[in-house]
């Protein structure tokens, strides 16, 4: 993917494994939860690799991580 924004994905993703494992899920279970595969969820988490989540998917990850989604998209 060619983007300007590289680091804000790379954060995006850490941000989500981050929630994801205080949670207490594997990727396997939260990639189950949010109905995308194991792999979807490896390329997002993964630094690197740049995976774009569309919002209904950003969406769905906050919900099941019980955060707001706005806690994925700050700037720290």
């Amino acid at each position: 993917m060619n983007t300007e924004f590289t680091d804000k994905y790379v954060t995006l993703g850490l941000k989500i494994a981050y929630y994801r494992k205080k949670a207490g899920y594997t990727q396997e279970v939260f990639a189950e939860l949010i109905d995308k595969s194991v792999n979807f969820v490896g390329q997002v988490e993964g630094p690197g690799t740049i995976k774009g989540v569309s919002l209904e998917t950003l969406f769905k990850m906050a919900q099941v991580l019980n955060i707001p989604p706005s806690k994925l998209l700050e700037d720290d």
